[in-house]
């Protein structure tokens, strides 16, 4: 029986752990597993776990040597030098045991939500230990090691012959998907984050619009620090909604990174959970307008992993199946009570947030980002009139 929406996890995914102090750190994901199955809103008929991607999927993607540096890696077997070369041992991206079968768990997730909805078994389909958007062909890049959303996209285009349109939500450029791509029709590449002036990788520029018979496909909307919700939004849903028509893609997958929350402690963005609401509330809306409901989506960023990232992610799941009516009720007792003595901030009651502060220059980043915004869709608008 086809379902709306599929929640793919394991707690083998939780094996993608750098070291204690890491800021990533995908207790995340069982934080958010938790919240939902508390709330009443994750029956485990929805639940599937994830599978381990095969060498020959991760390369799809990823050079030989590279996977071979990083299960070398995995079992203390790597020259530190030659480590480094490849971006693992690093600082951001630091060894662990077993990295290899823990990224290619975190792959598997993604190519499972991937064949879930495109052999129909479910309209979409939602992998949070997903969304590792900085890895390159033979290169680790913060935090990540495998570039899950690049190999599931290559994925798709082969085994199914489709064009996707990829929403990268985090609050860090999309820089390892776009490049991936940057000369390849078949997929649009749309990134909203805060400007590299500032911000990792330092790219992300307005200017950056692919290549070849990818030109005009890769669209990058870079805001300015201290955006706020109704800024980050207009710009979002405007962008989505006019590349959607455009480009008529046959699925959406949607990176979903929680780092442009106030709170989050790495990004100088300035959005509240209304944001988080309502980014995947339009992705919904538009993957059943354009794609017959064909919508994947991965998580990413968000290193507030107590306030922000399982009620972000939360609402991810609660658009995907209709359960929206959920927050208009407290955050369950039962969770808080769970947690509340391991984080050193006090956990959320509520799915909304307190005040948000008050944003310097509001006005002139407003009136900047909307600057940006036409920059970016100057060539799309143009062609068509």
């Amino acid at each position: 029986m086809r379902q709306d929406a599929i929640f793919v996890y394991s707690e083998k995914q939780l094996n993608y752990k750098f070291n204690d102090d890491h800021p990533f750190n995908h207790l995340r994901l069982h934080l958010t597993y938790d919240l939902l199955r508390m709330a009443g809103a994750l029956p485990l008929s929805s639940v599937s776990p994830p599978r381990v991607a095969t060498d020959e999927e991760i390369g799809l993607i990823h050079d030989r040597n590279y996977i071979n540096a990083v299960k070398a890696a995995g079992e203390n077997k790597l020259d530190e030098a030659i480590a480094h070369s490849y971006g693992i041992g690093t600082e951001d991206t630091p060894t662990f045991p077993h990295m290899h079968e823990a990224a290619a768990s975190l792959v598997g997730g993604t190519l499972t939500a991937v064949d879930m909805v495109m052999e129909g078994k479910s309209e979409h389909a939602l992998n949070l230990g997903g969304g590792l958007h900085h890895g390159f062909r033979g290169k680790a890049s913060g935090f990540c090691v495998y570039n899950d959303s690049s190999i599931a996209i290559e994925y798709m285009r082969r085994k199914y012959g489709v064009r996707v349109l990829y929403v990268d939500t985090d609050a860090h450029h999309g820089d390892g998907v776009q490049w991936s791509f940057y000369d390849e029709p078949s997929v649009c590449t749309f990134s909203i984050h805060e400007t590299g002036r500032y911000l990792f990788p330092g790219t992300g520029s307005v200017h950056e619009k692919g290549a070849g018979k990818g030109y005009g496909l890769s669209i990058n909307i870079p805001v300015d620090a201290f955006t706020e919700d109704d800024s980050f939004l207009e710009c979002y849903e405007t962008a989505f909604k006019e590349l959607v028509e455009f480009y008529k893609p046959d699925v959406i997958f949607t990176q979903n990174g929680a780092d442009a929350h106030y709170y989050d402690p790495l990004t100088h963005l300035a959005v509240s959970i209304q944001t988080y609401m309502k980014i995947p509330q339009i992705a919904h809306e538009l993957a059943h307008k354009y794609c017959n409901g064909k919508w994947i989506a991965v998580g990413g960023g968000g290193y507030d992993m107590w306030r922000v990232v399982p009620r972000a992610w939360g609402l991810v799941w609660l658009a995907m199946t209709n359960q929206t009516h959920i927050l208009k009720k407290p955050i369950p007792k039962a969770w808080i009570e769970k947690w509340e003595d391991v984080p050193d901030t006090d956990l959320p009651v509520d799915w909304t947030d307190p005040a948000v502060p008050p944003v310097p220059r509001r006005a002139e980043i407003q009136e900047k980002n909307l600057r940006t915004l036409e920059k970016a869709l100057y060539h799309i608008r143009l062609e068509q009139g």
